[in-house]
């Protein structure tokens, strides 16, 4: 993989030439949105985005995706505007983008290995580092390949009858397979680890919130204004990579434990999909999810999608939701009347705040002040034996504070849990 960022403090205003592939079934706008996202993607890592070039496709060629003509005039294009680096918006196989770098002589990469590039500048803790490695690894792992084109290769033979090249390329493969499996294994450490402060900090009467959303659109912001916390918070992509959890005094004097979870993006890698599953796990344990939206996105259909896509990934699409559109003061009232008027008409229960001005934002904790204070109660009930499918109930859908057993068998638990569910108590209730 190439060290993008690495390079660009290296070379002084390094520039990239951006391209976007358009299908036949895809409209020009959507195609130019993710390339103005991909631009973003490149400044971040210190690189200058040229003027974006979109390749209408009407077939698949397998040299260069493109058709031959088109491809070779993109390369005038790239040394006409001198410049150091193609990007792609979608990612080419790895025998493409080696076609691609004989053909235009400058490093070649697309949208995955920008993102991959980022999130391995920002990670912080063991966990957010070891899935990034992994995930660099991944993907590296099929295009070693170009790394040893300059060593002789012999056709055919047997297994010791290989070229430099090739023997090379077999050695670096059983290197990285076997870092693969060390990194899974130390994940799976640090992971059951993190289960167990996990499990430790839901033992206590707190209510889980999670915020998730598109990332750039305020959420440790957010949570810094509602927790007077001090998470890092930027206006860029991916500044929260780390999971974060904040407590949080509410109106009525509830508490509640906020967490902040890794953004979200379109076309974001397959591998840091899997490799970050667990750290956006505290959205799927968690009892509400603030829905962070920015109100002034020209994309905010499809940051709305895109977020959901992930939320449905992850199995927690079906929990309550509390939409927030955040950014409120960089909207004109008047200008976007008609913008916030099918908002508040798609989303009624909204709310619309300022994490930076402050606008909304007591009626956002007194929301969450009311969702906490009924959405769960402590109880305290005898059990019988013959009833201890409530037993595993209580373990499995609330919290246990205190839980003795009678000489008989009985159960006495002092616990709680959601409201749906205590109906199921009443008759051994205390």
């Amino acid at each position: 993989m190439i060290e993008l960022e690495k390079e660009a403090a290296a070379v002084c205003e390094q520039r990239a030439f951006l391209i976007g592939f358009l299908e036949p079934d895809q409209e020009c706008a959507v195609v130019e949105s993710q390339l103005d996202e991909l631009a973003d993607l490149v400044r971040n890592l210190q690189i200058i985005p040229l003027e974006p070039e979109i390749v209408r496709l009407r077939e698949h060629h397998v040299r260069y995706r493109a058709g031959s003509g088109k491809a070779e005039e993109i390369a005038r294009m790239v040394q006409e505007c001198e410049a150091d680096l193609l990007v792609f918006d979608s990612d080419l196989t790895p025998s493409q983008q080696r076609n691609w770098e004989r053909l235009t002589g400058c490093p070649v990469v697309g949208r995955e290995e920008i993102i991959l590039e980022i999130f391995a500048s920002r990670a912080q803790t063991k966990e957010a580092v070891l899935q990034v490695e992994l995930a660099r690894l991944e993907y590296s792992l099929p295009r070693l390949h170009k790394a040893w084109t300059h060593l002789s290769r012999q056709r055919g033979g047997g297994a010791t009858n290989r070229g430099q090249g090739e023997a090379q390329l077999e050695t670096d493969r059983r290197l990285i397979k076997r870092r693969i499996q060390q990194l899974k294994d130390e994940l799976a450490l640090v992971r059951k680890q993190r289960a167990a402060q996990r499990k430790s900090r839901l033992r206590r009467p707190v209510v889980q919130g999670a915020l998730v959303g598109y990332t750039n659109v305020g959420k440790s912001s957010l949570l810094n204004a509602l927790c007077d916390a001090d998470v890092l918070a930027k206006d860029q992509l991916f500044a929260t990579l780390d999971p974060t959890a904040r407590k949080v005094l509410l109106p009525g004097n509830v508490e509640m434990v906020l967490n902040d979870t890794v953004g979200f993006i379109r076309k974001l890698p397959h591998q840091l999909i899997e490799a970050f599953k667990s750290t956006l796990e505290e959205a799927v344990l968690a009892d509400i999810l603030l829905l962070v939206l920015d109100v002034s996105s020209s994309n905010i259909d499809n940051e709305w999608e895109t977020t959901l896509s992930v939320l449905r990934e992850l199995g927690a699409d079906e929990k309550r939701m509390l939409i927030v559109f955040n950014k409120v003061d960089r909207i004109d009232p008047e200008d976007d009347a008609l913008k916030l008027a099918r908002l508040r008409g798609l989303f009624p229960d909204a709310l619309y705040v300022s994490a930076h001005s402050g606008e909304g934002m007591d009626k956002l904790r007194q929301a969450l002040a009311d969702f906490a204070a009924c959405s769960r109660s402590l109880l305290k009930a005898a059990i019988p034996p013959s009833r201890y499918d409530l037993i595993t109930l209580a373990h499995s859908a609330g919290n246990i504070y205190e839980e003795e057993y009678e000489p008989d068998g009985t159960a006495q638990i002092i616990f709680a849990i959601e409201e749906k569910y205590q109906h199921r108590f009443k008759e051994f209730m205390q």
